[in-house]
């Protein structure tokens, strides 16, 4: 899937919102944690890959297994991407998709990094516009290519704020 950024959209907190509700009667047996509405789509004002990142809290991978059937069932296609840190889903479809679901160990490094970065972005508004810059350009540059147009600016983020 090509990386095509959109304008920050108004409807994204009501999009996560509504999901989570469906998610918490789904998968609310394996939940240790929060849901949680995590990448560009959760910061205000930030153009954004127009898919809803939802991250989950489970107590460990193991125990979350049986979600996946659940999930797989209830919309969500299952790949076991980075499967040592997540359980890794999208919706409605690889090729055309709406939300992306990471069921994450609660409290995980995984888990703490994604939502101190989250966090880093709604309250710094200046790492917000360098974040949405690099983007802009990388998306240009690299559009088949998602994880090497971010990850080295979130890695150099955490690292200036302490993580």
């Amino acid at each position: 899937m090509k990386v095509q950024l959109s304008d920050y959209q108004h409807e994204w907190p009501d999009l996560f919102e509504r999901e989570k509700s469906v998610l918490l009667d789904k998968i609310g047996p394996w939940l240790q944690g929060p849901i949680e509405h995590v990448g560009s789509t959760a910061v205000p004002g930030l153009k954004a890959k127009p898919i809803i990142d939802i991250m989950a809290g489970v107590k460990n991978l193991d125990s979350s297994v049986k979600a996946i059937e659940v999930l797989q069932n209830n919309g969500y296609c299952y790949y076991p991407y980075k499967a040592d840190v997540m359980h890794w889903f999208c919706k409605p479809t690889p090729e055309y998709r709406t939300h992306h679901l990471h069921l994450v160990p609660y409290d995980s490094p995984l888990w703490r990094e994604r939502i101190k970065f989250r966090d880093i972005l709604r309250n710094n508004a200046k790492v917000a516009e360098k974040y949405e810059q690099l983007k802009v350009s990388l998306a240009r540059d690299l559009t088949d290519d998602r994880e090497s147009y971010t990850e080295p600016f979130i890695e150099s983020v955490l690292r200036e704020f302490g993580c």
